[in-house]
């Protein structure tokens, strides 16, 4: 008969309790330190016990991350999806047990391979396996990106190597802290080096924010951001459609002197080639603002070409007019995976053009009010090797979205933060657009300079500063953290092999 082991389950219920208070360094509670203590309890809970106990602790610790930072999918599920609330729940259960996968892997393979609690592991393998999972999932099966540590360091001085090694490299430097930590609690002598390293790449960190890796080019443009607060119930309704459009016309008409307007995500809820069946003369009254008061648009619109197939997309219109297409579609929300075995179910969900098309995944920048655009739709901000892609010749980034789906969550804060590193990774002003917010203005550094209250019919006046250069991370991209985490992990075992950890 087995016998009861406290030590054992207290540690398994520890685990979805360290990976539950995760969330709480990020937005919008933006407690950074927490992004320490969370994965350093987490690896002690994987101390001293077999590969499929670790892999159950790393499970629970998902459970609790995902279970309570990404919970928000069910608003869209059942909210605006038309999902009883109890299959909403099923479906957000099954997502989080998915998400869960990544740390209960990485639990399971690093005491399989690596049983000895040796300071070579902890220091060189547990960081670049952790950060290395982080990037695995940021594109494995189109990746979900969201909830990465170097995101919650937005305000920490750790976001100094944002600019040099990207959001993953914020999370390599974020669990390594955690490590010398440990470290530094599991020594008998010599605890002040540990600390002194901390105290380096903290204040390396803070120092390297110093410095501006691009530069400003010309003037200041004058800018709106046009928030219309459309209800998501509401906004694919016929009975909708034309008044929402003529509720943007009409805000961007009392902001003339603006040199440049920009709409959310399918501000315009119908086809581009619809807009003169259902609202004639729509399109040249924009033409007829940009020619009388010289005022640029980009507008949110989906676009149908001749072949049937349909895009999400930002339009330009103005002085060089064109079209930007969504890349990085949202799966089950924009199109459907697995088809063929997951059509029939997913019809269930009542989601307005959800057999959207991809667009290239290079594609020429918008112009407009003059300056070269990098332009990215809803979450494609979450993915900075797609935002360099418009870089170096972008001076500005603007990112329309639609975090309506997704109610009075965290989530539109959280999509806020992850914004906030893609303007500090390019050295760009990023330009956010929504329909019910938040919309912001984020200067090169990061830093919100402005932004707008939720659920309020509102245009935020911004003056951006166009830029011009390039950071460590455009030229390189992820491939630089990726190569380093690889030769760490590469270094470590080699350390192993040779007992080297004993004079450590």
């Amino acid at each position: 008969m087995k016998t009861f082991n406290l030590q054992k389950h207290l540690g398994d219920s520890l685990a979805p309790i360290a990976g539950a208070i995760l969330p709480l360094a990020f937005a919008p509670y933006t407690l950074f330190p927490i992004a320490v203590i969370s994965p350093a309890l987490l690896f002690l809970l994987w101390q001293n016990v077999s590969p499929k106990r670790a892999f159950l602790r790393g499970l629970l610790y998902g459970i609790g991350l995902f279970g309570f930072g990404v919970s928000w999918v069910h608003i869209s599920f059942h909210q605006f999806g038309g999902l009883p609330l109890f299959g909403a729940i099923l479906l957000t259960a099954a997502f989080v047990l998915i998400m869960a996968l990544y740390p209960a892997l990485l639990g399971g393979l690093l005491t399989r391979f690596f049983s000895e609690n040796t300071p070579i592991k902890l220091l060189l393998i547990f960081p670049a396996a952790w950060t290395l999972m982080e990037w695995l999932r940021g594109w494995l099966f189109t990746g979900f990106p969201w909830l990465s540590l170097g995101y919650s360091q937005m305000d920490s001085p750790l976001n100094g190597f944002a600019p040099i090694f990207g959001v993953y490299g914020v999370s390599w430097l974020t669990i390594l802290t955690a490590a010398i930590l440990i470290y530094s609690f599991n020594i008998k002598r010599l605890r002040i080096l540990p600390i002194i390293a901390v105290i380096i790449i903290w204040s390396g960190g803070w120092l390297l924010s110093s410095i501006s890796w691009t530069h400003p080019q010309g003037k200041a443009l004058k800018v709106a951001l046009i928030q219309g607060n459309i209800p998501q119930e509401f906004k694919w309704q016929s009975s909708y459609q034309i008044p929402s459009m003529q509720r943007y016309l009409q805000l961007s008409q009392a902001h003339r002197d603006a040199e440049l307007i920009i709409w959310p995500e399918t501000a315009i809820a119908l086809f581009y080639h619809d807009i003169e069946k259902y609202l004639p003369d729509f399109l040249e009254q924009l033409n007829a603002e940009h020619i009388k008061y010289d005022t640029d648009f980009l507008i949110g619109v989906p676009v149908m070409e001749k072949n049937g197939s349909y895009f999400n997309s930002v339009a330009s219109i103005g002085k060089q007019p064109g079209f930007y297409y969504k890349y990085h579609l949202v799966p089950f929300g924009e199109y459907i995976p697995f088809q063929s075995s997951l059509g029939n179910l997913l019809e269930l969900l009542d989601i307005p053009l959800s057999a959207f098309s991809a667009g290239e995944a290079k594609q020429v920048n918008l112009k407009s009010a003059g300056e070269t655009i990098g332009a990215s739709i809803c979450y494609e901000d979450a993915y900075g090797e797609l935002i360099r892609k418009s870089l170096p010749g972008a001076t500005l980034l603007v990112n329309i979205s639609n975090d309506a789906w997704f109610g009075n969550s965290i989530a539109p804060h959280q999509h806020l933060e992850i914004a906030r590193m893609r303007a500090l990774e390019t050295g760009r002003y990023l330009l956010r657009t929504t329909n019910t917010g938040i919309s912001a203005m984020i200067d090169a550094k990061g830093q919100i300079i402005a932004q707008t209250p939720q659920f309020k019919i509102i245009t935020l006046r911004v003056t951006a500063q166009p830029y011009q250069g390039i950071t460590p991370y455009v030229r390189f991209g992820n491939g630089l953290i990726v190569s380093l985490l690889l030769l760490s992990l590469l270094l470590g075992q080699i350390l192993m092999l040779r007992n080297v950890h004993q004079i450590i």
